[in-house]
């Protein structure tokens, strides 16, 4: 009779194995956490800015909006690189601890005297410098999942950063009904009204955010059939087998396009829905807040599709279809027809007389707003009106192709680098992203403004045309490291 084999120390029994994999997915819970909380960080800057300083100005609230995404493109990188080098707890917890601090530092805006305006704005811009973790989180969960859960754990973290962005919004309604005034804790002179309550809130889920880092976060890394290696971050960065850094360079492009359509379609929302169909300032807010919380949870399903398009058909064929979707939600958005918008101060003739009642009635103890198509702008007499079905149609379709975009942007990106550590490529993606979301708000102010949706739309189109001709002209070079190098079979 032959004898039992001896177990082997050296072979891991399958409740270690089971703890570990419980261990890994612990962790990128953890992770999902800390991208939710990087999305929240949208909340009552516009109204903040105006209550806290009288000298504040249209011109200066451009640069307060746009330093998040300037603070988020400088820090991306550098987060990057240190978590390739180092444990990620490290560039993890001091990038939370800054968007603590951060947050903190922007609820105290009011206390000095004078310059509120520029507390607040630098106040935005160390939130989006802690908010450079991202790079980090997406590398982390890139390096923790196989190929075959990559695609899935990448789109609930687009679920939770898409709930982020919904609740956000939804939280300082809630919040709304503690007042402008509030209650003032005296002894360390703080301030808590609807204005410096969420960003407070915002610091204690930091600091939840910190624990979860130092106590349940665990450094996990798989090859891309889900077999655990080496724990730690690789002390070399160079691998046998260079990556494609063509397709590199090609997935940033299609990055920052995917998300420069996005921020113009945020931006452009409130003028557009002004100039095409009379609303007030306050109606428009209103309307397009409902409309952008329901393309939130419609982007939701959309991910959770997502999941299972792209284990069907693969990555790139979901990535095309996404910006083909997008086309024809911006295409659609094109002035037709014999039909005009409303112009302000149309029966007016006199140009004189138009100036002097401008500014009698938006004067700030005026309660009359003036809607419609403002005279300044020239194009409006000669450009037909979007009609609202146009609106809705595209905004649904944006909301279908967008998230499917973004998704399998940094999903094949994450593919494509292989084994070889991602913090600092996903640094610069993430730094692609914010550099779109600061440059789509100059765009909108420029083009629209001056030219109008005819032009507008029509650039926009060709941008999206332009990624659609650049994914299929290195469509063959956009695939996995591990099947550009023959090691597993697409």
């Amino acid at each position: 009779r032959m004898s039992q084999p001896e177990p082997d120390d050296t072979t891991p029994s399958e409740d270690s194995q089971d703890e570990d994999y419980r261990s890994r997915w612990r962790s990128i819970r953890v992770m999902y956490f800390t991208m939710f909380l990087s999305s929240v960080g949208e909340d009552t800057v516009i109204q903040h800015f105006y209550h806290t300083d009288d000298s504040a100005d249209a011109s200066f609230l451009g640069w307060v909006v746009a330093a998040y995404s300037i603070g988020q493109m400088v820090a991306s990188p550098i987060f990057g690189w240190w978590s390739n080098h180092w444990p990620r707890r490290e560039p993890l917890v001091c990038s939370i601890f800054i968007n603590l601090a951060a947050n903190i530092y922007y609820a105290y805006a009011y206390l000095p005297k004078a310059h509120n305006k520029y507390h607040i704005l630098m106040s935005r811009v160390f939130v989006g410098f802690g908010a450079g973790n991202v790079a980090v989180v997406r590398s982390y969960v890139a390096g923790a999942t196989s190929l075959r859960e990559r695609t899935g754990a990448m789109a609930n973290m687009s679920v939770c950063q898409a709930l982020g962005f919904i609740l956000g919004p939804a939280l300082q309604a809630c919040l709304s009904v503690i007042g402008e005034r509030g209650v003032t804790v005296d002894f360390i002179d703080l301030k808590l009204n609807m204005y410096t309550t969420p960003a407070l809130l915002a610091a204690v889920f930091g600091l939840i955010n910190i624990l979860l880092v130092l106590f349940v976060l665990r450094e996990h890394h798989v090859d891309e059939d889900g077999r655990h290696i080496q724990a730690i971050n690789y002390s070399s960065e160079e691998t046998v087998e260079s990556i494609d850094q063509l397709a590199v360079l090609t997935s940033n492009i299609l990055f920052f396009i995917v998300m420069f359509i996005f921020a113009v379609f945020e931006t452009i929302a409130t003028p557009l829905s002004m100039d095409m169909f009379a609303w007030t300032r306050k109606e428009a807010v209103l309307y397009n807040g409902i409309i952008l919380c329901c393309i939130g949870f419609e982007s939701i399903l959309v991910f959770l599709a997502v999941k299972l398009a792209a284990q069907r058909f693969g990555d790139r064929p979901v990535l095309l279809a996404g910006l083909g979707i997008i086309f024809c939600g911006f295409f659609i958005l094109l002035p037709w027809g014999n039909h005009y918008p409303k112009i302000q101060w149309a029966d007016i003739r006199n140009n004189s007389l138009v100036s002097q009642i401008s500014k009698l009635m938006t004067a700030p103890n005026s309660t009359v707003e003036p809607t419609g198509c403002p005279i300044e702008q020239t194009w409006c007499q000669y450009t037909p009106a979007i009609h609202i079905a146009q609106y809705f149609s595209s905004d649904f379709l944006i909301g279908v192709g967008y998230p499917a975009c973004n998704v399998m942007s940094y999903t094949l990106y994450s593919k494509i680098l292989g084994p070889k550590p991602q913090g600092v490529y996903m640094g610069w993606l993430t730094a692609s992203g914010s550099g779109a979301r600061t440059l789509g708000p100059v765009f909108v102010s420029h083009v629209y403004t001056l030219l109008g949706p005819r032009w507008a739309f029509s650039l926009i189109c060709s941008m999206v045309a332009g990624a659609i001709i650049l994914l299929s002209s290195a469509y063959r070079r956009l695939v996995a490291f591990s099947v550009r190098h023959g090691r597993i079979v697409e």
